[in-house]
């Protein structure tokens, strides 16, 4: 099978088509337009409190306006530190009006995590949940920040429970302060959307434009931000709407668990769902009891997550007696989902449960498993519309493998980004002239172009969904005084995914301390990254040239564990 052939495409669901047609317009003419459609339709749900989309573009107007006043102009960067809430929908789509540059942060890093990504797209304005302030503010003084913006999750939800959250009851207080905290200094967001709208003469960013810096730690493990254009957004969310043939305007409900500052979460529900026209109903955080809740009053017809929330889900609702049957757009992506888990989801939802594949640079979703009897489990499916794959030699991108013969698999479509942000050596080695993505992952593919991985050249760790940087992790690690040499690999799990192991070497007399290594992990690192069992070995094997050599210490680790 050669890069041109597609033979995949005769196992499409019917209606699907080979080939999309390319967007024309930018992430803001989408809105503008779904705005103009389905002015009185809900937009957002938070906790029960929905906002139409008249209501939310009266809003991203008036955040544009304070945005612009603070001195936000076409091609600034514009930090968002925020968990999934209506404010989140509002500043994506205020910064992009502007022409300015969506860069997304997870709200629960540490300020250790945050500064380098700082250090690289130079944001002098940040908009953030006030929990998360306090990392901003420990960045040291040559990180220059202009304006923060600071978030109350609590402003956002009914009054009622706004209400209920003020009485003095210590388990409704520690829920209050695990969702705000005083943020001195800030501008509240009330103040920056309280200034009028903006003009709707002022300028609108071109299909071309950059729209989003997303920070991925690509194949090295350092993270890098990874420039999406309106075009690479916008084609992915038409490649997505075609690929969810049937799915109706107005008529969808998507459940918002996914992260949206992850590219999965944001192209999902920020462009996708807002292009549908959809009800986004938002969760800041999975909690199976939040998601019944709201599943009898806001059924969900779009339900895409990762194996392990999957299962929970299922296991809820069948113990409660809720129905998952209005579930019919289902897709698991980030790691391998396992067979028993599709079996216990289909069993009680209305649609298939497929995987799909993609990574940040491909903005994201580039493979998936059609919603039709032709999906292959234990695949990760084919080449979406207006895709192309080819495998190609490890040692040589220019030589293509046989068919059914490992190789790296690499990427070309209108999704695929325009490169690393003041990375350019990074950028060669990830994109070729040609326009091939190379993305680091060792497949195989068959004749009806159905891909299975085979091995992650990355070595990066996926756990809940996430990616942890392995060389991350060992720089943390080794700051510990006990510590003199780390390497970091992932542990599969039963139920999909990995969990992260750390292999130490100590001081010659230190005795290996484990709770108190994980304890200095979290000091610096988010809690997904913290190793789940850390173990000691006499010597970390490293190459000729100093890397450490990773799969080794797994493959003398791992039988331990």
């Amino acid at each position: 099978m050669t890069s041109t052939d597609r033979p995949w495409v005769a196992n499409y669901q019917p209606g699907v088509p080979a080939e999309i047609e390319l967007p024309t317009e930018s992430l803001v003419a989408m809105f503008e337009r779904s705005v103009a459609e389905a002015g009185s339709c809900p937009a957002t749900e938070f906790f029960g409190r929905r906002t139409t989309y008249a209501e939310l573009g009266e809003q991203v107007d008036r955040v544009a306006e304070g945005l612009h006043r603070l001195g936000v102009r076409a091609g600034d960067r514009v930090a968002l530190i925020l968990p999934n809430c209506p404010q989140h929908v509002v500043a994506f789509y205020a910064v992009l009006r502007l022409g300015a540059v969506v860069v997304e942060h997870n709200p629960l890093y540490t300020s250790r995590e945050l500064r380098h990504q700082f250090e690289s797209h130079q944001a002098r304005v940040v908009i953030a949940w006030d929990v998360a302030v306090p990392a901003v503010r420990a960045f040291p003084a040559d990180i220059e920040i202009d304006h923060v913006v600071a978030v109350n999750l609590l402003h956002a939800f009914p009054a009622a429970k706004r209400l209920a959250l003020r009485l003095p009851v210590p388990s409704l207080r520690r829920s209050r302060a695990a969702l705000t905290s005083r943020a001195p200094g800030t501008i509240p967001w009330e103040a920056l959307a309280g200034h009028g709208r903006l003009d709707p003469a002022h300028p609108r960013p071109s299909v071309d434009d950059l729209a989003v810096i997303q920070y991925t730690s690509g194949t090295t493990g350092r993270p890098k931000g990874a420039m999406l254009t309106h075009l690479n957004l916008h084609a992915n969310a038409l490649q997505g709407e075609a690929w969810m043939y049937g799915a109706q305007y107005r008529k969808e409900v998507f459940y918002a668990i996914l992260p949206m500052f992850h590219s999965f979460g944001m192209t999902l529900y920020l462009t996708y769902g807002v292009r549908k026209q959809a009800l986004l109903v938002l969760f800041p955080k999975f909690d199976p009891d939040l998601i019944l809740t709201a599943m009898r009053r806001s059924p969900a017809t779009v339900y895409c997550a990762v194996p392990p929330i999957y299962e929970r889900t299922a296991m809820a609702a069948k113990a409660r007696g809720v129905s998952l049957r209005s579930c019919r757009f289902c897709i698991s992506g980030a790691m391998n989902l396992p067979e028993q888990t599709v079996e216990l989801w289909e069993s009680m939802s209305g649609g298939l449960l497929v995987e799909g594949y993609g990574l940040t640079e491909s903005s994201p979703v580039a493979l998936g498993n059609p919603f039709h009897p032709t999906r292959r489990a234990g695949t990760i499916g084919v080449p979406f519309p207006s895709t192309l794959m080819k495998v190609v030699d490890l040692q040589d991108p220019g030589i293509e493998v046989p068919q059914g013969q490992p190789g790296e698999l690499l990427l070309k479509g209108p999704q695929v980004f325009q490169g690393y942000w003041n990375e350019p050596e990074e950028t060669a080695q990830s994109l070729l002239p040609d326009g091939w993505l190379r993305t680091g992952d060792v497949v195989t593919v068959d004749g009806d172009g159905f891909t299975t991985i085979v091995d992650r050249a990355k070595e990066l760790v996926i756990t809940g969904g996430f990616n942890v940087s392995p060389s991350e992790v060992e720089a943390v690690l080794r700051l510990h005084p006990t510590v003199v040499d780390a390497a970091v690999f992932g542990k599969p799990l039963e139920r999909g995914g990995e969990m992260v192991v750390a292999a130490v070497e100590l001081e010659p007399g230190a005795e290996l301390d484990e709770a108190a290594l994980r304890a200095h992990c979290r000091e610096h690192l988010a809690a997904y990254k913290v190793p789940r069992r850390v173990v000691r070995i006499q010597e970390t094997p490293r190459s000729a040239l100093g890397k450490v050599l990773r799969k080794q210490v797994r493959e003398q680790v791992l039988p331990r564990l």
